[in-house]
């Protein structure tokens, strides 16, 4: 029968009608599938480790607009032999244990997340060329204590200028600092990176790849200078990338640099509770307490005053959690 003008096109997507075949409930189940790692992204092509062998493969249909990142533990089908011109397909995406998020500045409400299943957040800072910024850290601190990842401070370049002020400023939360000038012996940094998959993330022009081709050797990764006019780095590195550090004692996710960090979703609750001797202290406080300075009845003071917690340690979580409170 011929369609009018008057014929209804969404009539044709009504339930289905009797007798006829239901569509299953069942899901393919993928969890015998080798499971591999995502080491990096190009073009729509994602470089994942299985095993020893490094596999090329693309996404599922099905997956939709579903993403997957760098450090994603992903479940391929296909060909993974790794051979020349061989596709595997990413069939699933495991559950993510950490996500590390941003989103592109305070009003933007779309996420962006950035490494899968990190558990360490390795922040590069320059101490000159450029010059640190520490709301940009305080920033990154923010969202790497949402994400339930463990900050490391790592200050490049100490032949230019003293970390005496961002020590004193980070010291209090219990940070652990590396003050590094080039040529520098990098064992207690490997130390610390020993048994982790770390997340570098911080300013162009920093050191971060120069540092990451100095813990890894062959790593080759793009290393630029500062601008002398704007002070500012420029962006060399235009990917994230996983490398296993030397026999495999761990994992270094290398990240492209970053000039902004917006924090629109953050949850302020994960932010207070990684430190538990505040967040224990905290439960004292009235509701809708943001635990800033001159808040009323702030359990946070009451705590200082009778010399249960140290004042630098309150006044620097603070200082980091302004950041995220004037948002």
């Amino acid at each position: 029968m011929s369609r009018s003008l008057f014929t209804d096109d969404h009539d044709g997507f009504g339930r289905p009608p009797k007798r006829t075949r239901p569509r299953t409930k069942d899901r393919p189940d993928y969890g015998s599938l080798p499971l591999g790692t995502v080491l990096t992204i190009d073009r729509g092509r994602y470089r994942c480790m299985v095993g020893d062998t490094t596999v090329t493969a693309a996404k599922a249909r099905a997956l939709g607009r579903k993403s997957v990142i760098v450090g994603d533990l992903v479940r391929l089908d296909g060909d993974v032999t790794g051979g020349a011109g061989t596709l595997a397909r990413i069939a699933q995406v495991e559950e993510r244990h950490t996500v590390l998020r941003r989103t592109a500045d305070d009003d933007d409400p779309y996420e962006r997340p950035i490494v899968a299943n990190a558990d360490q957040l390795v922040i590069v800072v320059a101490l000159a060329t450029p010059e640190p910024r520490m709301g940009m850290i305080d920033r990154i601190l923010v969202a790497g204590y949402d994400a339930g990842l463990a900050p490391v401070l790592c200050l490049t370049k100490s032949d230019l200028a003293p970390a005496d002020e961002l020590s004193e400023a980070y010291g209090p939360l219990g940070i652990p600092s590396f003050v590094l000038a080039p040529g520098d012996d990098l064992g207690d940094l490997v130390a610390a990176l020993a048994g982790h998959t770390s997340v570098f993330i911080g300013h162009s022009g920093v050191g971060k790849s120069t540092l990451v081709n100095r813990l890894i050797p062959g790593a080759d990764r793009a290393t630029g200078e500062v601008n002398d006019s704007t002070g500012k780095g420029r962006h060399t590195s235009t990917s994230a990338i996983a490398l296993p550090l030397p026999d495999r004692s761990g994992w270094v996710i290398d990240t492209p640099g970053v000039r902004s960090f917006g924090l629109k979703h953050v949850d302020p609750g994960h932010v207070v509770a990684a430190f538990a001797d505040l967040a224990a202290v905290a439960t004292g406080c009235p509701r809708g307490c943001t635990h800033g300075a001159g808040e009323p009845e702030c359990a946070l003071d009451a705590a200082v005053t009778a010399g249960e917690l140290p004042a630098a340690r309150v006044e620097s979580f603070r200082r980091m959690e302004l950041g995220r409170t004037t948002w």
